[in-house]
């Protein structure tokens, strides 16, 4: 009978799907309004590199994943070595070093016939191994400390935009007073009344939604939930179905009415918004243990992802080049240009299959996000407390129940207050935070990875899920693409905000 791992378990095929479904989420989302600003040739070329530098550092991550792996099976197994020395020189035995369990150093030259296949167990993803134990395990106590700083202020970024998100969302769908003079596809002042006679605006309907979303969501951080199988089962049939109406509807109007808008060839101005929105758009590299560990075989696993990644930028191009083209104004989020109040054909439906489409257009961010916002906030709070201590059990209950879940939850609900543009909140955090995340720790992961498998284990055990960028060209090439397109962002970013002060 299978054990209760082997249970657990699943195809090369459902993993892709599943990281498929993790990948394309609330960033797919911004993808069309950064996407027309920066122009559909312009556009297109970014995605298309986006997606393949973030394709490279997938295979550094599961690289490291495997070196993390024979590491633990190569310490395993030296315990156990010494602890059957022990035993057998208590009993005057001499010691078998030939045992079945001995680790083998081979190096280059050693000619081993038999022993390549023992050796091949060191590198084997079978251990779940997040990517802070990895940190730990290869980075010194500065490096490990930097790496939380950074998941920490990326997790922060992610639940602004869920917050903002949702906010947005429900202002959409709840604020039913439009001025008279408003005409198609014209974006409604957040300074305009929320219903007809009553004074509270849109903003303070936004506020009022946020800290009721934040207070009731939020409150779950103060405990340990986990998703269950049914309800990814059901988010993630409802992102499907969401994705394919937008893109159907986005369709219908290029096919029936033409073109309604005519997007620039490229507009580098347009760069910073749609470079935070493609990195956070293809952001997986934090939760990938979860998913790649319960792979049954992972003989083909590079194959399957590079297919994945290609169909997720062919999907992303479908998505943003139909919305570019079909859409006069786009807003932030996508959703709210097909909701029951500023549909993108600017037409009142009054078919009650096409109402129900649209308040479920509307209100696809507050489903799907309000199940993964208490994750996520848990995920940080466990994060911020390995940043500050090493063993929680050592403090007090009150620093360990209240502190750090306020810390994780308080802070994205300000910022969300405070910053209710998502294409600003995305630009931040994908520009900086997801750079980091992506690019710079899966890099250095490899890097230090490879120099410990090396002097710990020996050359002779070849890695079998080594990434295909195994040069070190490609490690400086990955530091210098980051670290310049950081500084493309932030010369983009002072431009913009003096441009805005020159005009005011």
């Amino acid at each position: 009978m299978p054990g209760p791992n082997e249970l657990n378990k699943y195809s090369a095929r459902v993993g892709a799907i599943f990281i498929f479904n993790l990948i394309v989420g609330t960033g797919a989302l911004t993808l069309p309004a950064v996407f027309s600003r920066a122009g559909w040739a312009l556009g297109t070329c970014i995605i298309l590199i986006l997606g393949f530098m973030s394709f490279v550092t997938l295979t550094f991550v599961i690289e490291s994943m495997a070196s993390a792996n024979a590491i633990i099976t190569w310490q395993r197994i030296q315990n156990r070595k010494r602890e059957r020395t022990a035993f057998e020189e208590s009993e005057n035995e001499p010691s078998n070093s030939d045992s079945e369990d001995t680790p083998l150093f081979l190096q280059p030259g050693d000619d081993n016939p038999g022993r390549t296949d023992i050796t091949s167990r060191y590198y084997l993803i079978d251990n779940k191994v997040e990517m802070g134990e990895m940190a730990s395990m290869f980075f010194n106590k500065f490096g490990t400390i930097l790496f939380y700083v950074c998941l920490a202020t990326y997790l922060y970024g992610d639940l602004s935009i869920y917050a903002a998100a949702i906010g947005k969302s429900m202002v959409d769908v709840a604020c039913t007073y439009r001025p008279l003079n408003l005409t198609c596809n014209d974006t409604i002042n957040s300074t305009e009344i929320c219903w007809e006679g009553a004074h509270i605006t849109r903003v303070n309907a936004y506020q009022l939604f946020l800290t009721t979303f934040v207070s009731i969501l939020g409150s779950f951080v103060f405990f340990d939930i986990q998703k269950t199988k049914y309800l990814q089962v059901l988010t993630s049939a409802m992102r499907w179905l969401a994705f394919a109406i937008m893109i159907i509807y986005a369709l219908r109007i290029l096919i029936i009415s033409g073109a309604q808008a005519s997007p620039s060839a490229a507009n580098w101005l347009g760069i910073p918004g749609l470079f935070g929105a493609c990195v956070y758009s293809f952001m997986c590299h934090h939760s990938l243990p979860a998913l790649i560990v319960p792979i049954a075989d992972k003989s083909m696993l590079n194959r399957f992802l590079l297919f994945d990644y290609t169909l997720i930028a062919s999907f992303y191009l479908l998505l943003a080049l139909s919305g570019s083209f079909a859409f006069k104004h786009l807003d932030d989020l996508y959703t709210l240009d097909f909701g029951p109040r500023g549909a993108g054909d600017c037409s009142t439906n009054t078919n009650i299959f096409m109402i129900i489409i649209e308040y479920f257009l509307a209100l696809f961010p507050v489903f799907t996000l309000s199940t993964s916002f208490p994750i996520i906030a848990i995920t940080l709070r466990n994060n911020l407390q390995s940043l500050f201590f090493y063993n929680l059990r050592d403090y007090n209950f009150c620093l360990r129940k209240l502190v750090f879940p306020f810390m994780a939850v308080i802070p994205p609900y300000i910022i969300a207050m405070s910053v209710d543009d998502l294409s600003t909140l995305v630009k931040i955090t994908g520009s900086y935070a997801g750079v980091g995340i992506q690019y710079l720790v899966p890099t250095c992961l490899v890097y230090y990875a490879r120099n410990k498998t090396t002097s710990t284990i020996g050359l002779g055990v070849k890695n079998k899920f080594a990434s295909p960028f195994i040069g070190t060209y490609w490690l400086i090439f990955v530091i210098v693409w980051a670290i310049t397109c950081m500084i493309l962002v932030s010369i983009n970013f002072i431009g913009e905000h003096i441009g805005l002060e020159q005009s005011q």
